[in-house]
């Protein structure tokens, strides 16, 4: 167990700390993402309120707050692997694997302090104080050993071959606890006839006191809070197992899904621990440590099954927040859950898809938890409609047998209206709600739009009318223009409400081929409806003829006179609009009947002109006659309604 012994003054200045912490209501279960390949051992800091990581891969010490947010990092620290903090809270060790030695830092300073090099391809990997020394597994596989740094000399020493006779197949894991003093565990983890061996240090000196084979293949273990038990996570099984010091006896177990991983023990002996969870079911238990029939509380922290690396599961100080590490390289998460012991409650709601407006539905659910819930436990039910936007208490509801619960409404509003239901929590149970979505019936108003496919002339002023029928409680109207063409986008030009006939007008100036859209929003009891019409707008279109010497009527009709060989020219002026062209049609008479002659598209310039030379007839007695018009589509766009001018006519003379 990682427990850890304070100095009075620091003791005091902890419980001020937590009044203080207690004044402000307890934040939610929380996850960061943090920085750190593989930690393999994490300790806690409870007066400076930091967690020390030790990240291997990347050689290094990383330093956070409670919520995994990093504050420092301590650098150049090659194969960094176990730490352990004094019982006073100002130093920090670390077992510098790749570096043969043990550093420590001054917590208040963060600053590297002292170094204790152990000897060369010692490679110290891990750490425990007891009885004023410094105890630390070193070496690999069946070259490991026990050595310690005795603290307490003028000048610390270092003693390695400590083992007391006994061959480790592996660097030993150790762990000490202040409450049984002259004791040191040591665990041969990484074989499967490894024991657990328990020394007597009392002389300094190592004695094996008792040694059992308990599987080998330890994954974790953490120290009961009186230091005479340890809770073994590992090897293979589905339980965490405790034994009794003194004799290695099996004292009970603690049942889980699957391979436990690591296990960390709070002051009060709740039991943590983290499963390797290839089913997705839960990862994290939490067992009581005063009522060992309840069963666990679960949590599914993570949805990856990679396994846990070291020791990853701590405990705050005072054994009310519990921090898990899950994932690994890229995908480290710190996980910070403020109310471990409590079993985690989940509610879930089914009403029906649809329903009919100022008719009685009914919505059903579940409240389950590790730890059931009984008949009768309340739970509140709030609605949320158009009518009710900041929701409706409908007042509280109780849990039936078996977690399931039931109600009916009958909504007073339609469209999307949401029931939410939540059980507030208790001193063993997590608060949770729930919602879930009805679409409810709404009538359908009578909208519409005037004046859809009509077609004016260019620059008229036009009256529209959007009609809204029968409605609840609005009676607003917006109406959007949209010109064609993509230079003009669409806007809203009136919102409003509709007059005592239910009509919203709105002017405009017809330049363009428009479509308008009439939107009603809605209200408690009639559904949304968008209604659209398209008015036409022609364009303006003239054609002047030049170089004529008189004019005349022939037959009521009014001819431009021209000499039989001066060109005539015709200057056609229309509504510009970017690459449009006009369509010149030319026609020449001819007994009693007009006949096509030419036709041809000319571009306009940016003025809306286009001049052309329409030639000479070369003989007298020519009638011909001409027109240019503006042709959706075919003059070059489509914003404006095909427009044709008027017909100018022409006669040619000696």
């Amino acid at each position: 167990m990682r427990r850890r012994t304070l100095t009075a003054a620091t003791t005091l200045a902890l419980v001020f700390s937590s009044v203080a912490l207690c004044a402000t209501p307890a934040s939610a279960d929380s996850s960061r993402p943090l920085a750190v390949w593989e930690a393999q051992d994490t300790v806690v800091d409870g007066p400076h309120q930091r967690v020390y990581l030790s990240d291997t891969y990347n050689n290094r010490i990383v330093v956070t707050d409670y919520t995994g947010k990093v504050t420092a990092t301590l650098a150049g620290l090659p194969q960094i692997r176990d730490l352990e903090l004094s019982p006073d809270a100002t130093t920090l060790y670390a077992a510098v694997q790749g570096a043969d030695e043990i550093v420590a830092f001054d917590t208040a300073t963060l600053r590297r302090t002292a170094a204790y090099p152990t000897g060369e391809k010692t490679a110290p990997s891990r750490l425990v104080l007891a009885d004023g020394r410094l105890w630390f597994g070193y070496g690999d596989q069946w070259d490991s050993d026990l050595g310690a740094v005795d603290l307490t000399a003028e000048t610390p020493t270092v003693t390695l071959g400590l083992a007391a006779g006994h061959d480790f197949a592996s660097t030993p894991r150790l762990y000490a606890d202040p409450d049984n003093p002259g004791t040191l565990l040591a665990l041969d983890a990484g074989i499967s006839s490894g024991p657990i061996i328990v020394y007597d240090i009392s002389t300094g000196t190592p004695a094996i006191r008792v040694s059992a084979n308990k599987g080998g293949f330890y994954n974790d273990a953490d120290l009961t809070p009186d230091g005479r038990n340890v809770v073994v996570a590992g090897p293979g099984k589905r339980a965490l197992t405790e034994y009794r010091l003194s004799d290695l006896a099996q004292v009970r177990t603690y049942p889980v899904a699957s391979e436990p991983e690591t296990v960390a023990v709070a002051e009060d002996g709740t039991v943590a621990a983290t499963v390797l969870d290839t089913d997705d079911l839960g990862d994290t238990y939490v067992f009581s440590g005063d009522d060992p029939t309840r069963p666990p509380s679960i949590r599914n922290l993570s949805h990856s099954w990679m396994p846990w690396g070291g020791h990853s599961t701590d405990w705050s100080h005072d054994g009310g927040t519990l921090f898990v590490l899950t994932g690994w390289s890229n995908a480290t998460q710190f996980n910070t859950v403020d109310a471990p012991r409590k079993y985690v409650t989940t509610l879930k709601a089914d009403a029906p898809a649809t329903a009919t407006r100022g008719k009685s539905l009914t919505v059903k659910g579940s409240l389950t938890s590790g730890l059931a819930l009984p008949a009768g436990t309340p739970l509140t039910v709030t609605r949320t409609d158009l009518e009710s936007p900041k929701g409706k208490s409908l007042g509280t509801k109780t849990l039936g047998a078996g977690g399931k619960f039931s109600f009916t409404d009958t909504p007073p509003a339609g469209g999307s209206v949401k029931y939410t239901v939540t059980y507030a929590g208790d001193a063993a149970h997590t608060a949770a709600t729930v919602s879930d979505t009805v679409a409810v019936s709404r009538a359908t108003p009578a909208l519409t739009l005037n004046n859809n496919g009509k077609v004016y002339a260019h620059g008229t002023d036009v009256a529209f009318a959007a009609h809204l029928g029968t409605t609840y409680k609005n009676r607003s109207v917006e109406i959007w223009a949209d010109p064609f063409g993509a230079d003009k986008p669409k806007k809203l030009v009136k919102t409003g409400k509709v007059n005592k006939n239910g009509n919203l007008w709105v002017t405009l100036d017809m330049s363009r081929d428009t479509t308008l859209t009439a939107v009603f929003k809605g209200d408690a009891r009639y559904a949304p409806r968008t209604v659209k019409a398209t008015a036409y707008a022609k364009v303006k279109v003239s054609t002047a003829l030049a170089k004529h010497y008189k004019t005349g009527k022939i037959g009521g009709t009014t001819y431009y006179y021209f000499h039989k060989n001066t060109d005539a020219i015709a200057t056609t002026t229309m509504t510009y609009y970017k690459g449009r062209k006009q369509r010149l049609q030319l026609q020449v008479y001819s007994g009693g009947k007009w006949y096509d002659s030419a036709a041809e598209y000319f571009a306009l310039g940016t003025s809306g002109k286009s001049v052309v030379n329409l030639g000479h007839a070369g003989e007298s007695g020519i009638r011909a006659r001409v027109r240019s018009s503006y042709v959706n589509g075919s003059s070059g766009d489509s914003v404006n309604s095909t427009t044709h001018g008027a017909w100018k006519y022409l006669y040619f003379s000696n």
